[in-house]
C-alpha cells in the first residue's frame, strides 16, 4: 500500500548526473542545485512503509502546521523544521503565479527543441531532453499533481522558468505548500514526498517506524536510468515521426 505513496515519485542522484557526458543534462542538474533543491531533491533514499501509511491515515493542517500519529505518537512538522532539514531557501518568490511574463517567454525559446516558442497547452516533446526530464522532475517530485505527465501547463511551466532562468525562489514555502494540500481532504495533489518524509520521521526522537526499505532505483536518476530515459524517448519520437506504434 505505501508504494502508491511514491509511484509517481523522481530522486536524484546528483553526483551520477553532473559526472555525465551530456552538457546538456549536466546543465539541467546544476540548475536544480543552484535553485536550492538538492537538498530535497537528493537527500537519503529510504523508505518506513509502515510510518508512511499511519501518516497519511492520520494526516491533517492545524494552524499551518502539518500533523499526523504515527505508531500512536503525536508527530508536528512544521514549516521551519522542513525547510531547515532540506536546507531549502527560504526568501525569493513564493507564489509561482508571479514569476515574470518575460521570464516564461524567453524560457520558451530556451528549452524548445525546434527553436520555436513551445506552446504551453501542448506536449512536452516540443521540448529539448534535457527539459523534458526537467519537466517530470518538477511534476512528480516538487508540484505532486495528478495527471498526463506529457502535458505542458503552466503551474509545470512556471517551475521551469524558475529553474532555467535563474529566478530566486523560495523553496521553502512552495514546497510546504505543496504538502499541506498534499494532506487536504478533496485536493488534486497525489500522495507524495514519500522520501522526505520518511526522513523527517527518522529524525523525530523515540517514534518507532518499523522496517526501512530503500527507494526504488527506477525512481533514482542515475547516468543509466537518465540514458534510458532518453533512449525511451528517442524511441517514442522516432515512432511519433513515422507513425508506427509499438507491436504494429
Amino acid at each position: 500500500m505505501a508504494s502508491l505513496f511514491y509511484s509517481n515519485s523522481q530522486h536524484v542522484d546528483f553526483d551520477s548526473v553532473l559526472a555525465m557526458d551530456d552538457q546538456g543534462m549536466v546543465s539541467m542538474c546544476q540548475g536544480l542545485m543552484a535553485s536550492g533543491l538538492a537538498g530535497f531533491l537528493g537527500c537519503p533514499a529510504v523508505i518506513y512503509e509502515a510510518a508512511l501509511v499511519d501518516f497519511f491515515e492520520n494526516d491533517s493542517v492545524r494552524e499551518g502546521v502539518i500533523i499526523s500519529t504515527v505508531a500512536g505518537q503525536l508527530v508536528e512538522i512544521p514549516e521551519e523544521w522542513f525547510a531547515e532539514s532540506f536546507e531549502l531557501p527560504v526568501d525569493g518568490l513564493g507564489d509561482l503565479s508571479v514569476i515574470p511574463k518575460d521570464a516564461i517567454f524567453d524560457a520558451r525559446s530556451i528549452v524548445s527543441l525546434s527553436g520555436e516558442p513551445v506552446s504551453l497547452s501542448g506536449r512536452k516533446n516540443q521540448m529539448k531532453i534535457e527539459f523534458r526530464l526537467l519537466c517530470d522532475i518538477m511534476t512528480k517530485a516538487i508540484s505532486v499533481k495528478a495527471g498526463s505527465f506529457n502535458a505542458i501547463t503552466v503551474e509545470k511551466f512556471s517551475l521551469v522558468t524558475a529553474i532555467v532562468c535563474g529566478i530566486r525562489m523560495n523553496c521553502a514555502r512552495i514546497l510546504f505548500s505543496t504538502f499541506k494540500k498534499m494532506v487536504t481532504p478533496g485536493s488534486n495533489k497525489s500522495k507524495g514526498f514519500a522520501v522526505q518524509i520518511s526522513l523527517l520521521l527518522e529524525n523525530i526522537p523515540n517514534l518507532e517506524l518499523g522496517e526501512s526499505s530503500e527507494f526504488p532505483a527506477s525512481k533514482i536518476l542515475t547516468d543509466k536510468t537518465v540514458h534510458r530515459f532518453v533512449s525511451l524517448n528517442d524511441k517514442a519520437g522516432a515512432e511519433e515521426a513515422t507513425g508506427v506504434r509499438p507491436g504494429l
